[in-house]
């Protein structure tokens, strides 16, 4: 039954709310499993759910039972009960943040760290496509003594703890950094300014960008370069002509988990540059200084326009691969 994980996900999520929410819930999902497969145990799991009346756990044996009489495999059973699990896990929190702090707050400062966010992360994003091309093709196209070391230090910014991140980042291009102040000197500030935002968040987002790079690099035979070269091109209009082409989708892939990784970035960001605020220090900034509730609207207005852009960036990359399959 194709549509089973989206009926338990939605029954999971009315489970929390209450007896009457599950309840309703059940009766739309029964109405339309039943339009669709005329399955009379249907009745089963609709009758099963009223016990959730009485005691609101029994809820879970009711989903149990539609997963149960939904598919025949058994596989297939349990694997959409744990994986309706899980993304419930994923998907509750953010209903319910929504449910009782809807984002209506809106603010010039709130408003302000937003804009932050997008330019620095979006900043970060193309000089991550820059430099990630060059290596990724390395990575793919050579082989060489260290590589292997090569391949670990790429990852090495997602497997350290976000503050150390920041305190690596701070070392270098802070106002006593090695870079940093003598870049200061000359007008070029890092620690409390937008370029320490920037670098912090190309830190920890970049080997996203090279991963998916290298991956798409390696998908292409490299035969198509030698024969572009014996034309006459050379191996820069090959990479261009030939390769770049072929890619486009994991370029396109690498940015938006780059973008949406230099976003979300807070460890890092915070230790060179608390201010100008990007969106997750300032949640930081009003749940430490006013508390749990004077963050919330906050909070939920930053996830709805960070998660639509996401969804935006997701669906337009979809529509792409699409063309190009």
């Amino acid at each position: 039954m194709k549509n089973l994980l989206i009926y338990s996900l939605f029954l999971l999520l009315a489970f929390p709310f209450g007896a009457w929410p599950f309840i309703s819930a059940s009766f739309i999902v029964f109405f339309h499993y039943f339009y669709v497969s005329h399955d009379k145990r249907a009745f089963v799991f609709l009758i099963s759910s009223i016990f959730s009346l009485l005691y609101l756990p029994l809820a879970i044996i009711s989903i149990i039972i539609l997963v149960f009489i939904a598919d025949d495999e058994p596989f297939i059973k349990v694997s959409v009960f744990l994986s309706a699990l899980i993304l419930i896990f994923i998907l509750f929190p953010i209903v319910y943040l929504f449910v009782i702090a809807p984002p209506t707050s809106i603010s010039e400062p709130l408003i302000s760290v937003i804009v932050t966010s997008i330019v620095a992360a979006s900043i970060s994003t193309l000089i991550g496509i820059f430099f990630s091309l060059p290596l990724g093709y390395i990575m793919a196209r050579r082989d060489f003594a260290g590589k292997g070391f090569i391949e670990g230090l790429i990852d090495v910014p997602i497997v350290i703890p976000h503050t150390v991140a920041g305190i690596l980042i701070l070392l270098i291009f802070g106002s006593s950094g090695i870079i940093g102040a003598p870049l200061e000197s000359i007008g070029i500030k890092f620690y409390y300014a937008l370029p320490g935002i920037i670098v912090a968040m190309l830190f920890v987002s970049i080997p996203f960008l090279i991963n998916q790079v290298r991956n798409g690099i390696e998908k292409v035979d490299e035969r198509y370069e030698y024969v572009a070269m014996n034309l006459g091109a050379s191996r820069t209009r090959a990479f261009l002509d030939v390769v770049l082409p072929q890619i486009k989708k994991n370029i396109l892939s690498g940015s938006i988990n780059s973008w949406a990784r230099a976003m979300s970035e807070f460890g890092a960001v915070i230790m060179i540059a608390f201010y100008p605020m990007v969106a997750p220090t300032y949640i930081y900034y009003l749940f430490s200084n006013f508390g749990l509730k004077a963050s919330l609207p906050a909070t939920s207005f930053l996830l709805v326009v960070t998660l639509s852009i996401f969804v935006i960036l997701r669906v337009i990359s979809g529509r792409y691969s699409d063309v190009r399959d």
